[in-house]
């Protein structure tokens, strides 16, 4: 379940007060920077693309299949990787929770960018429809 506006930003006071407190023990939970993690992670599958690419031209220049399907697999393997750490990064300006930081670094989970939608499409369809439905009913009683 999300944090509310109000919940968020009272963790956040709490944040801020604990590095102004104590900033070695607030750096020691913070740990890694998440948009250095995650663009070096996709750096480095970046380069690993490039090594699937050259690895498959390899193969098929020497005439080694089993060369090819690997760079294949490593090209495609190292794209979702890309995508995937590229769509993790934080905002510039936005403040990740301390908490907040570790469930999205562990489960790559943790609101940020997916918002209402990302919560909706989980839901089944119907239930989407009732729940549209029901708060246009309410925005017209008022």
């Amino acid at each position: 379940m999300p944090l509310s506006d109000h919940e968020q930003r009272l963790l956040e006071q709490m944040e801020r007060a604990l590095h102004a407190e104590d900033p070695k023990f607030a750096s020691a939970l913070q740990g890694a920077d998440l948009r250095a993690l995650f663009r070096r992670r996709a750096l480095l599958a970046v380069i690993g693309f490039v090594l699937g690419v050259g690895m498959l031209v390899a193969g098929v220049v020497i005439s080694q299949i089993a060369l090819s399907v690997a760079g294949f697999v490593v090209m495609l393997a190292c794209a979702w990787l890309t995508y995937a750490s590229w769509r993790r990064i934080p905002a510039p300006g936005e403040i990740v929770p301390i908490a907040r930081r570790r469930a999205r670094a562990v489960t790559g989970k943790g609101g940020g960018r997916q918002g209402r939608q990302g919560r909706q499409a989980k839901q089944p369809t119907m239930r989407r429809f009732e729940e549209r439905w029901q708060r246009r009913r309410d925005e017209g009683n008022m």
